[in-house]
């Protein structure tokens, strides 16, 4: 028996109607994601969506998918303004064009993913199948690194607690995403269907959540010696008091003397920039805490502006230091925020506008692959910084060999919203893709410890002081995805349209 019913006509006969339907979906669709984490609310508003994809033209196809992506979006990442203009300081009619930017380039990848649904499926409910999880990742995984790359929203970061979660050390987030996407559509499939065909979609509905339930209880990686002993410090100070001069010795104070109250620590960890200044400033501060930490027998790791000259240049980098008494290091971030680490236009047009609120000089990208920092003499650490913990290809250099992860952060930028939820949960899936504990510390929240199921062990409040301490535990080996990285689940996508780009050419 197939479905019947006249509101299933209407994205052919009312198309003004279903796209504002198709905008209230992608609100929808962002309920699926933390704070309110109703992951499989996500699988439900796949089902009636790829329906539109799977029965109107390319065209109207493309056009519903650029409509769900304004409502994904605008409700996913309405925290741009916040950042550009509460914090940054632009004007409202300048955040607004940033947002409205984003939000039409993002939701025009929507647009082809349906383009592409539409065209390859051809009206075959079984073509579905392969061609809907294939085309919606392809997209996704493009979107995650095309143009710098804006990986928010992928479908997989919403299932960090859900049973679709034990695919990602395997095929990592992309992999997650797949298989929910599979499932969504293996359930229209077997709402298209007839009686005995509907049972078999119905078992491959419900087999990528099942499997996923099994694969989630295997330890894909082993302890590597004793537990170590962390503190995170936070001080919760915010972005519009973090760089006034007379917040500079309270903030310097708050952090040395909560440091020093953790003597038995074996690490601690500071957020992103918790130095509010440059490094050849601050060196005696510096010294004092590398002082501190011979003392301890601890190691530190705060963030901190690194100002290098070389010749008549200057170069300045987002960085994590590490002193313990016998050395320093740093890790330079690589995946600069664009419009608030640097200004991606000609300088020309830098030096006609007084843009106060963006950067005049730009911050410098750190080498793809640098040094690991080390804790004592057998600890490698892998550092993500700020947003970097998005883009899990990018850290698979630091694997296996990295046993721990570090993720620090400055998410006072986003105020009371929705996105520091929104970043622990991807920092979340990084653990279980690399089968790691994270420590992740952040200016005013979240800071949390994580373990290496991406179970949230501990996590501070927003907005105020918080030091944690509690033990950790480094962990060797690799997961699958460590190994492979994207490139099975990227090769399966294409495989799979390949198939149905050249079933559709015969059909004609």
């Amino acid at each position: 028996m197939e479905l019947k019913g006249s509101f299933l006509q209407w994205p052919a006969d009312r198309p003004i109607l279903t796209r504002i339907l198709a905008v209230l979906a992608g609100a929808l669709y962002t309920a699926g994601f933390a704070p309110l984490g109703l992951s499989l609310l996500v699988v439900v508003v796949l089902v009636p969506l790829l329906y539109v994809f799977h029965t109107v033209s390319p065209r109207d196809a493309a056009g519903h998918g650029f409509w769900f992506g304004i409502g994904v979006f605008l409700t996913g990442t309405y925290w741009i303004y916040i950042s550009v203009h509460g914090f940054g300081g632009a004007p409202w009619y300048v955040a607004v064009l940033l947002l409205v930017g984003l939000v039409l380039i993002m939701a025009g990848y929507l647009a082809v993913t349906g383009l592409l649904i539409a065209r390859l499926s051809y009206g075959e409910h079984w073509l579905l199948l392969g061609v809907a999880p294939a085309a919606w990742v392809l997209i996704e995984w493009l979107r995650g690194w095309l143009f710098t790359g804006f990986p928010w929203m992928a479908v997989g970061y919403a299932h960090a607690d859900s049973w679709f979660a034990g695919w990602a050390p395997i095929l990592g987030v992309y992999g997650v995403s797949f298989m929910a996407v599979l499932t969504a559509t293996a359930l229209l499939v077997a709402l298209l269907s007839h009686k005995g065909q509907r049972i078999f979609a119905s078992v491959l509905a419900v087999l990528p959540f099942l499997l996923g339930g099994i694969l989630g209880r295997i330890d894909w990686t082993e302890a590597d010696g004793p537990p170590l002993t962390a503190t995170l410090v936070q001080y919760g100070i915010s972005q519009d008091q973090k760089w006034r001069d007379d917040m500079l010795r309270p903030t310097l104070d708050f952090y040395r003397s909560e440091t020093l109250k953790a003597r038995d620590s074996d690490i601690v960890l500071w957020p992103e920039v918790a130095i509010p200044s440059v490094n050849d400033v601050m060196q005696p501060f510096i010294d004092q805490l590398a002082a501190d930490a011979r003392a301890a027998d601890q190691t530190l790791l705060f963030g901190i502006l690194e100002r290098e000259r070389d010749r008549d240049a200057i170069r300045v980098f987002n960085s994590m230091f590490l002193v313990d008494g016998s050395k320093q290091q740093s890790y330079r971030k690589r995946h600069l925020v664009p419009y608030g680490e640097y200004f991606p236009v000609p300088e020309f047009i830098r030096e006609r506008f007084d843009m106060t609120f963006v950067p005049r000089t730009n911050l410098e990208p750190g080498a793809a692959e640098q040094p690991l920092l080390v804790h004592g003499t057998d600890t490698p650490l892998a550092v993500a910084i700020c947003y970097e913990d998005a883009y899990g290809a990018e850290q698979l250099y630091a694997l296996p060999e990295a046993r721990l992860l570090i993720n620090v952060s400055n998410d006072a930028w986003f105020g009371d919203s929705i996105a520091p939820m929104q970043h622990l949960q991807i920092a979340r899936m990084r653990s279980i893709e690399a089968g790691r504990d994270t420590l992740r510390a952040t200016s005013t929240g979240i800071s949390a410890f994580i373990d290496h199921r991406g179970k949230l062990l501990e996590r501070g409040a927003q907005f105020e002081p918080v030091v944690m301490t509690r033990q950790v535990q480094p962990r060797r080996g690799a997961t699958p995805y460590v190994e492979m990285g994207n490139v099975p689940v990227v090769a399966l996508s294409l495989l799979l349209l390949a198939g149905a780009w050249i079933r559709v050419r015969s059909a004609f």
